[in-house]
Parts: C-alpha cells; sequence; structure tokens
C-alpha cells in the first residue's frame, strides 16, 4: 500500500460527516488534544448521517471530493432506526458508486465515540493511504466517463 508521508495532501479532499454524538466530539477531543492530522480534512458535523442521500455522496464526488468518511456513534445514537437506516444507506450507495465507476473504498463508514481519538486519527490516515493508492476522484469518472469528470 502507498504511504501517506510523501502524499501531497493539497491535491485531495476528504469530507468527514461527524455525528454530534460522537465523530465530532471525537474530532473535538483530536482538537483539545492539540494532535496534529492531514490539511486536506473538512470535518462537517451533523445530527445523523441518514438525512443525506446517496445523490448527496455521488453529487460530492463529482464536485470534487475525492473521500468521504461517515463518523457516527454507531448503536450509541441518540435517533432511534439512526444507524440502521445510515448502514442501509451506504450500502445503496456503494451499489450507485460501482455504477458510475466510482471506487467504492472512498466512501468508509466508522463509529467512533466522543474520546475516540486514536481511532479518528486512524481514520483519516487510512482514508489518505487509500487516496495515495487510487488518486483523485476526478480518475474514476474520467475513465467511467468524461462528461464526469471534475471540471
Amino acid at each position: 500500500m502507498a504511504t501517506t508521508e510523501n502524499f501531497n495532501h493539497d491535491k485531495t479532499k476528504i469530507l468527514i460527516l461527524a455525528t454530534l454524538s460522537g465523530g465530532y466530539a471525537g474530532a473535538d477531543s483530536v482538537g483539545q488534544l492539540h494532535v496534529d492530522y492531514a490539511p486536506n480534512t473538512y470535518i462537517l458535523p451533523v445530527k445523523c448521517p441518514s438525512m443525506f442521500p446517496e445523490d448527496f455522496y455521488l453529487r460530492s464526488f463529482k464536485k470534487g471530493i475525492d473521500g468521504i468518511i461517515v463518523m457516527y456513534s454507531g448503536t450509541d445514537s441518540p435517533y432511534r432506526g439512526g444507524p440502521e437506516r445510515t448502514a442501509q444507506l451506504i450500502n445503496r450507495t456503494y451499489d450507485r458508486m460501482k455504477e458510475a465507476g466510482i471506487d467504492t473504498r472512498r466512501l468508509r463508514l466508522t463509529a467512533i465515540c466522543t474520546v475516540c481519538t486514536k481511532p479518528f486519527l486512524k481514520e483519516v490516515g487510512l482514508m489518505n493511504d487509500v487516496l495515495a493508492e487510487i488518486g483523485p476522484v476526478e480518475r474514476d469518472l474520467a475513465a467511467a466517463s468524461p462528461e464526469m469528470a471534475v471540471s
């Protein structure tokens, strides 16, 4: 696998959908510890990731987001049925990504707790490892269909 040590983070973008009850609190814990992580990471706090339709992910890739990590609180979610709906939505999105020629490794669903600093950092590192290996999303889009390429 490629290493992120010499990887240019300026060329890729990672969007993290972080639930307020899990992933965002984990990201906040990392910040409070003053721990550095890749600067190509953009964190969007959300109540529950199941509120984002499949098209959101596909549009994000088309607009140049190279990787998306959905960090949620798993079964600790305060929203009844939220974790199950999120998992089902991500599975359907994987199918649509395959149809569009987008590598499914660009989308990850992971449970991150409020104090999970190491798992948070690990997930960001893993996504950057994947992006170092497969490159920017524009490659997937251009290979699938020239009109889908990011401009």
